[in-house]
């Protein structure tokens, strides 16, 4: 009398799959979990089976399918990395916040710096009133040219030029007016402002 086959064992035809192996062997291990001799013979045959299989498939005479070569062509692109915006904040306050290039921060810089030392420059009686006119003009052209949204950089203008006439003049209180003269240092904190509004809002 032969000796059963490794396929005999597991119960499954020699063309049998090799998902279909693996289901005779799971099944076959979970009828006879109490018969230790079986289960042994069970495992045996399995791994002679997968022996068999992989010099049929050195031999050339087995066929890997697609899917298991080319496992990456079947598998979908990973989705395009985007990163989380910080935690800790609100999103509106994330939005507003801009973290600006070097150049954004020297030119209005440069700019206000220049208006600072006109303002405070004996030039007339309007020279402080054409200053800030052209500080407030900056301030909306720099923010104007980062978002295109032309409404929000004049809002966010108009709340900058009222925050520094409010806490310049709040400020002015301290300073003696023999140092410099109070109008002149509500311009000078004004410009402060834009430029921050200008430089690190958008």
């Amino acid at each position: 009398m032969s000796h059963p086959t490794p396929y005999q064992l597991l119960e499954v035809d020699e063309n049998a799959s090799f998902d279909e192996v693996q289901e005779a062997r799971t099944r076959l291990a979970a009828d006879c979990s109490t018969d230790p001799k079986r289960l042994e013979s069970i495992e045996a045959a399995y791994d002679a089976i997968l022996m068999d299989r992989l010099r049929q498939r050195q031999e050339g005479k087995i066929k890997v399918p697609e899917r298991i070569r080319f496992p990456e062509r079947l598998s979908p692109a990973p989705a395009s990395f985007t990163p989380s915006p910080p935690s800790g904040s609100p999103a509106w306050l994330q939005r507003l916040i801009d973290t600006p290039s070097r150049s954004d921060i020297l030119w209005p810089a440069g700019i206000y710096t220049g208006l600072a030392g006109l303002s405070v420059y004996p030039a007339g009686n309007n020279s402080l009133q054409w200053t800030l006119a052209l500080g407030v003009g900056s301030c909306l052209y720099f923010l104007n040219r980062k978002e295109q949204k032309f409404g929000r950089a004049v809002l966010i203008t108009v709340l900058g030029l009222l925050i520094g006439l409010l806490l310049g003049s709040l400020l002015a209180t301290l300073v003696n007016p023999a140092f410099i003269a109070t109008e002149k240092f509500i311009a000078l904190f004004t410009f402060l402002t834009l430029w921050l509004v200008s430089s690190f809002l958008r």
